[in-house]
């Protein structure tokens, strides 16, 4: 079981690593046989990544580092259930390929096993 401060640290631990585009910090946050989804919508269309275990999705980590640039990012709540968290944050994410800016809402619902994530869910929708 996972305490409060545990599941706090490891959200802080992955937005900070998301923030710099820290690919080895935000796989560390992760457990080797995590579950890794993200679904939700850009210019009108679906994006849906789902993933199992860190050798599947750290490619994924790796090209949304490559290409997306997070700025003005705010932590705006999170409610924490034992080992279980759903985090609300919003950020402007820069394309480092076409340059355009899209402020982005998202919300993370996580779950920790031994301290580390083992599932991740990521809703996102522009703003």
């Amino acid at each position: 079981m996972s305490d409060r401060h545990e599941v706090e640290s490891r959200i802080r631990e992955l937005h900070s690593a998301r923030v710099r585009g820290d690919l080895a910090a935000m796989c560390r946050v992760f457990a080797d046989d995590g579950i890794f989804k993200i679904q939700g919508s850009s210019n009108g269309q679906a994006v849906e990544i789902s993933a199992s275990g860190i050798r599947e999705f750290k490619p994924w980590l790796a090209m949304m580092s490559k290409t997306f640039r997070l700025n003005d990012y705010a932590l705006l709540s999170q409610v924490i259930d034992g080992s279980q968290a759903a985090a609300h944050w919003r950020a402007d994410i820069h394309s480092k390929i076409t340059g355009r800016i899209v402020p982005t809402e998202l919300i993370d619902l996580i779950e920790l096993r031994a301290g580390r994530i083992a599932r991740y869910t990521e809703f996102f929708v522009s703003r």
